[in-house]
């Protein structure tokens, strides 16, 4: 579990393809943490598992599934990310819940500038676009934002200025691909709402009723 509050960037050292798996390689001063073989590291906002580090750098493998559905098979050696360590229990939730499990891939598709801040407009594939609403959260490469405005098949957020300094956001130009991550509480409320209904005199399930009368809608 995540928040969306990128820990650090790093640039690819390596991405090994084999027949079955991928290893990348990052390299990243956040290496030179207390990592621990087998934690969580969200890379561009993609869960993946530590197998090995050294002072200046770590590995993790990725699955043929993680491949086909985020964007990480198409980085190249240099190509900039964002890191993030699992969240533990005694921190601070300043971004949102982030599971780090990419729902889909977006395409940045304009940015401009706002004053100091940017408004970034991004394309929202159909099989999310239910889970996305103005003012509710979204992880966009692992970084946790806010939604402004919605439609059909576009988003935007606005991004401050010490955002864009601290993640790869600045470096990103119109047609960059992102790893897009929906709110997961969104996605409960939904299969809730999915369950077959009950007797009105049952005290378990929840229905659309339920929902409003205790102030979710």
């Amino acid at each position: 579990m995540f928040t969306g509050l990128i820990e650090a960037t790093g640039r690819v050292a390596s991405l090994e393809r084999g027949s079955s798996l991928c290893r990348l390689r990052i390299n990243s001063t956040l290496a030179q943490s207390d990592l621990q073989l087998g934690e969580s590291i969200a890379v561009n906002g993609v869960c993946l598992t530590l197998t090995d580090w050294d002072r200046n750098s770590f590995t993790a493998d990725v699955s043929p599934e993680t491949l086909d559905v985020t964007t990480i098979g198409r980085l190249a050696p240099g190509s900039q990310v964002n890191l993030e360590r699992a969240l533990r229990l005694c921190d601070r939730l300043g971004g949102h819940i982030v599971t780090g499990h990419v729902d889909a891939v977006g395409r940045l598709l304009s940015r401009t500038s706002e004053g100091k801040a940017q408004r970034l407009e991004i394309s929202l594939p159909e099989t999310i676009l239910r889970y996305v609403a103005p003012k509710g959260s979204i992880t966009i490469d692992g970084i946790s934002l806010t939604v402004n405005q919605v439609s059909h098949a576009r988003f935007t957020v606005m991004v401050i200025p010490h955002t864009l300094e601290k993640t790869t956001l600045a470096e990103m130009n119109p047609g960059a691909q992102l790893n897009l991550e929906s709110d997961i509480l969104a996605r409960y409320v939904e299969r809730l709402t999915e369950m077959p209904s009950v007797p009105r005199d049952s005290k378990e399930g929840v229905s659309l009723e339920f929902l409003a009368k205790n102030g979710f809608m």
